[in-house]
């Protein structure tokens, strides 16, 4: 692995168990800057390299802090933490052969362009691995790198509807998308997970490959038994609204002052419920006394359901959850507000804050927990091109001139 130079000993990780690894960073919006952020979180040095005439656009995206000379976005800032930025122009030649020098010193390039963007440039991973052998390419796309469909355009939905996650979640009457971008925040997390596996082989070998990761494939596998379930039963899995296809009770009950998530149906969980809310009778009923006999659609919306909806609806949310506590699953159903006050989180630093250009957010943190430490606490994002000097000069080694002649052609 080639680390970055003393000079930029400021910068570089020095910590994490990715220390010593460099990333080339060629993605925008979401699925590729999040892959690249959660290795950037576990120490890698990540290079975010941008057309400096057309940076990542989610720089505009909103919220948008106003209190420094120009709008800072908190939504560019918590996918592109911890990294470095410089400006380059991969259509100009000279762009073409920087981009080849720093290749040459980096372990890792991730990118999410349409599949042959790259190979239209002359970079494709052909190009990459002739100058160096080790390298780790990592692609994100809609549909993937081959295939009938690999070159048509993708969002995060284009992969919610194909992927048959789309038709799986809401209810019967209005299938709805996720709401969140589930397609890209999957793909980046089997990126990363990709990557990882890539390195491993290529700091054994000596030798890189090219990681294939396509949104409507990381939805599909996000599709639990649905599929499965087709090829042995030939049933097409439905919309269960909030309910769940083959245990009860599970799934959202309303309470005093909203909604909680109500999952006691083993018997030995349902025991605890019932004695939790002080219905011994409940627990002893030989009509409701087995997983099995809750689940029969008359028994439960005969007894149990009614037995549940007034239980909890005696209670507000706060009291059910200090009432349950470890005894059987109820989570409040938490609006976002609820989530960022909630202390659990708080300890387990998944609220953090990011530094970004004069702006200060408060933003996710990183879910994966090391016992050595993650690096997303007091983290910044870089303005475009902030590193340039630093990148070009110190790490690539150009002289003055050099430099210079790659500003004045509006390369960087």
């Amino acid at each position: 692995m080639n680390s970055l130079t003393d000079a930029l000993a400021s910068f570089a990780r020095t910590a994490g168990p990715l220390k010593g690894v460099t990333i080339l960073d060629l993605t925008r919006v979401v699925a590729g800057p999040y892959c690249a952020m959660l290795l950037a979180d576990m120490g890698a040095t990540v290079i975010k390299i941008e057309n400096p005439a057309d940076p990542d656009l989610t720089r505009e995206f909103p919220p948008l802090n106003r209190n420094s000379d120009e709008p800072v976005s908190g939504f560019f800032a918590q996918f592109n933490r911890n990294k470095m930025a410089v400006g380059l122009d991969l259509k100009k030649a000279e762009g073409k052969a920087t981009f080849l020098d720093m290749v040459r010193k980096a372990d890792i390039v991730i990118e999410n362009f349409r599949p042959g963007t790259m190979a239209k440039l002359g970079l494709g991973y052909e190009v990459l691995r002739e100058v160096n052998p080790a390298i780790v390419f990592t692609a994100i796309s809609g549909f993937g790198q081959y295939g009938p469909n690999s070159l048509r355009p993708a969002f995060d939905s284009s992969a919610q509807a194909s992927g048959g996650l789309w038709s799986m979640n809401g209810t019967l009457e209005e299938p709805m998308r996720v709401g969140t971008v589930l397609g890209d925040l999957s793909a980046a997390l089997y990126a990363a997970i990709g990557t990882l596996g890539a390195l491993r082989e290529a700091e054994r070998t000596g030798q890189g490959q090219l990681v294939d990761v396509s949104q409507q494939d990381s939805i599909v596998s996000l599709t639990e038994n649905a599929l499965v379930t087709y090829t042995e039963t030939g049933k097409v899995t439905v919309p269960e609204g909030n309910g769940h296809p083959f245990v009860r009770p599970y799934g959202r009950y309303a309470c005093k002052d909203g909604y909680v998530f109500f999952g006691a149906y083993t018997d030995k969980f349902w025991r605890e419920a019932c004695l939790t809310f002080g219905d011994e009778a409940m627990a002893s009923d030989p009509e409701v006394d087995s997983m099995a006999k809750r689940f029969e659609t008359d028994v439960y919306l005969r007894k149990v359901k009614p037995a549940v909806e007034r239980w909890l609806g005696a209670h507000t949310k706060a009291e059910l959850e200090a009432m349950t506590g470890d005894r059987f699953p109820l989570s409040p159903i938490k609006s976002i507000d609820e989530v960022v006050a909630d202390p659990h989180l708080r300890e387990r630093d998944m609220v953090v804050p990011v530094d970004c250009q004069g702006a200060r957010f408060e933003v996710f943190g990183n879910p994966i927990k090391l016992s050595g430490g993650t690096l997303e606490r007091g983290a910044s994002a870089p303005a475009v091109g902030q590193h340039n000097a630093s990148i070009y000069r110190q790490w690539l080694g150009l002289d003055e001139d050099e430099y210079a002649e790659l500003v004045r052609l509006g390369v960087i």
